[in-house]
C-alpha cells in the first residue's frame, strides 16, 4: 500500500471514526470501483481520495488516503463486494459515536442492472467484520460468517436481515458538562470513560486523562470533573492523542470545514438578497395594477372599435387625450380585456405576499449575517457542530414536506434536482408516484414498507398531478410503484427515473386541500 492515512493508522474508537468520516467531501459522490490491497482490506476509489477499509481482526481501521494502491479481488468475498457495492455513494452514517459505520450505494443501472446495497463496517476490535446488505437490510454475504454457535443474538448469514449492536445509552462527548460527569465519582477514570462517555475507548480515556493532567488510573474526585469535562470537549474536537497528531492539525482540519460552510451560507445569503430584490420590483408592478386595469376598462368600453388582428390601437381616455393600448391579435376584445385585468390581480398579490414575507425574511438575513460572523471566528469542536447543524437544515429544506391524512410524510419534489435528491433518500418501501407520460415532480408518500391506505394514495397522487404540466386537467393518470423499483439510468439528467410494476390511479390535477 502506497500512502498513509491523514490520522490514525488504527481508528477503532468511535470520537476517531467520526473525526475521519466528516473529512469525507459532501455526498452524494460518484465512485470508481473498488481495488484490494490484500485479503483483510478493501479500498473504495472515490474522487477525492480512496477510502482504506481494514476490516480483519483485531486492528481495523479507516481511513481517507490520497493513493492506497491495491488490486483485483483475492478473496470470494471480495468478488461480490466489487460487483454488488457499485454506484453512487448516497449516505454515510456512523450509529451514534459506535465503531459501526453504515455506506449507502446507489446501484447502477444498464445492460445489467445493479441494485442498490448497503455495506456495514463494524470496526469491533476482535469481532470486526464488513457485510454487504441489499435494500431490504438482508445479508448478502460477508467475511466472516457467525452462526448459532458463536452468538444466538446476533447471526451473521446470507439470508438473514441485519442485527445492529445492541442498543445502548450513553454521554455524548460533544455536549458534556462537570455536572454530567458526577454520577461516574468514585470510580476509575479511565475505566468510568470507556463504560459512560460514547465514542471513547481505552486509547482515548487515557488521552483525555493526559490532557487534564490526571492520572487515568485514580478515582474521579468531585475536583476532577471540571478539567476532565474540558479535555472531553477537547477530544471531541481533535481525537487523537497528541503524539499521532502532526503540528497544525487543528487548524487545517478548521480551515477545510470553515470554507464549505461559508460558501454555503454565502449561497443562502445571496438568494435572500434576490428574494427582497424580487419584492421590490412586485411593489413597482403593484403600483401600476391601477393603470393595467383602467386600460382593461377602456378596451371593454370601445370594443367595437377594435379591428381584428390589430398589435394595437388609440382609444380616447375618459379624463380627456387618447391612449395607446398595446393588444394580443391573436386574442379578441374581452380576452384582451381580460389578460390586463389578470396581469394587474397577479401584481396585486404579488405585492401582498411580498409585504407578508418580507420581515420574516429580513429576520433570516440577520440571523445569516451573525452565523456568517459566528463561522469566521469559531473554533474546531464550534464548526463540527455548525457543519452538521447545516447539513440537517439543508436536508429538511428539500423539497415540499407535507402530511397525508393519514398521517404519513409526504415528499414533493419541485424542480430536476430535488426529484432526484428525494428520490435516492427515500425508503426502499416508501411509495414513489409520477404523473404518467408528462414532465412533473417526483412523490414520495413515506410508508417505509407499511401498505398505504387507498386515501393517502389518492392524496399523493393529485399532489403528482397537480406539481405536472398536466395541472387543471380532470382525470390524469398518475404511476406509482414502490421506491425500490425506481431507478435513474446511468448519464440521465438529474430528475429523469425508469421504474418498473408500476399502478396506475386517475385523479383531477388540483391541490387536494380544494
Amino acid at each position: 500500500m502506497q500512502g498513509a492515512p491523514s490520522c490514525t493508522v488504527n481508528l477503532v474508537e468511535g470520537l476517531q471514526i467520526a473525526a475521519e468520516l466528516e473529512r469525507l467531501p459532501r455526498l452524494p459522490l460518484n465512485t470508481a470501483g473498488w481495488r484490494f490491497p490484500d485479503e483483510g482490506s478493501a479500498v473504495l476509489v472515490l474522487p477525492q481520495g480512496e477510502l482504506l477499509l481494514r476490516y480483519r481482526p483485531p486492528d481495523p481501521s479507516l481511513g481517507l488516503l490520497e493513493k492506497a494502491g491495491g488490486g483485483p479481488p483475492r478473496t470470494p468475498f471480495q468478488q461480490l463486494l466489487s460487483a454488488r457495492a457499485r454506484g453512487p455513494l448516497q449516505n454515510v452514517q456512523q450509529l451514534k459515536l459506535d465503531r459501526v459505520v453504515f455506506f449507502d450505494f446507489g446501484g447502477e443501472s444498464g445492460f445489467v442492472a445493479v441494485p442498490p446495497t448497503r455495506l456495514v463496517f463494524e470496526l469491533t476490535g476482535r469481532n470486526a467484520n464488513l457485510i454487504l446488505l441489499d435494500a431490504e437490510g438482508r445479508i448478502i454475504g460477508a467475511d466472516r460468517f457467525i452462526g448459532p454457535e458463536v452468538n444466538r443474538y446476533r447471526q451473521v448469514r446470507p439470508g438473514l436481515v441485519y442485527t445492529p449492536p445492541p442498543p445502548y445509552e450513553k454521554l455524548d462527548p460533544f455536549n458534556l458538562s462537570a455536572a454530567d460527569l458526577r454520577p461516574l465519582l468514585g470510580q476509575p477514570l479511565a475505566r468510568a470513560l470507556v463504560a459512560h462517555v460514547d465514542g471513547i475507548g481505552p486509547r482515548l480515556a487515557r488521552e483525555a486523562a493526559r490532557r487534564a493532567g490526571l492520572d487515568p488510573h485514580k478515582r474521579l474526585e468531585d475536583a476532577y470533573l471540571q478539567p476532565l469535562a474540558a479535555a472531553i470537549a477537547e477530544l471531541a474536537a481533535d481525537p487523537r492523542s497528541s503524539e499521532a497528531a502532526p503540528a497544525g492539525w487543528r487548524e487545517e482540519a478548521a480551515a477545510s470545514l470553515r470554507k464549505p460552510l461559508l460558501a454555503a451560507l454565502e449561497h443562502r445569503r445571496k438568494a435572500l438578497q434576490r428574494r427582497l430584490q424580487d419584492f421590490e420590483r412586485a411593489r413597482a408592478d403593484a403600483a401600476r395594477a391601477a393603470e393595467w386595469r383602467h386600460l382593461g376598462d377602456l378596451i371593454l368600453a370601445y370594443a367595437h372599435q377594435l379591428e381584428p388582428g390589430a398589435p394595437e390601437v388609440t382609444l380616447p381616455d375618459w379624463e380627456g387625450g387618447a391612449r395607446l393600448v398595446q393588444l394580443d391579435p391573436r386574442l379578441d376584445a374581452a380576452a384582451n380585456a381580460r389578460r390586463y385585468y389578470q396581469k394587474a390581480r397577479r401584481a396585486t398579490r404579488r405585492a401582498e405576499r411580498a409585504d407578508r414575507q418580507e420581515p420574516r425574511l429580513r429576520r433570516e438575513l440577520a440571523e445569516l449575517e451573525e452565523r456568517l460572523a459566528r463561522v469566521a471566528a469559531a473554533d474546531l469542536a464550534e464548526l463540527r457542530r455548525l457543519h452538521k447543524q447545516l447539513a440537517k437544515e439543508e436536508r429538511a429544506a428539500v423539497g415540499l414536506r407535507l402530511k397525508s391524512p393519514g398521517g404519513f410524510d409526504v415528499w414533493v419534489g419541485r424542480n430536476g434536482k430535488e426529484n432526484d435528491l428525494l428520490t435516492r433518500a427515500a425508503h426502499s418501501g416508501d411509495v414513489w408516484l409520477h404523473a404518467q407520460g408528462v414532465p412533473g415532480s417526483h412523490v414520495i408518500l413515506r410508508t417505509m414498507g407499511k401498505a398505504a391506505p387507498l386515501e393517502d394514495l389518492l392524496y399523493a397522487a393529485r399532489l403528482a398531478a397537480y406539481h405536472s404540466k398536466a395541472r387543471g386537467e380532470k382525470n390524469v393518470p398518475v404511476d406509482y410503484t414502490l421506491k425500490k423499483h425506481v431507478w435513474r439510468p446511468r448519464k440521465a439528467a438529474p430528475g429523469q427515473a425508469l421504474y418498473t410494476r408500476a399502478k396506475t390511479l386517475f385523479v383531477d390535477a388540483t391541490r387536494p386541500e380544494e
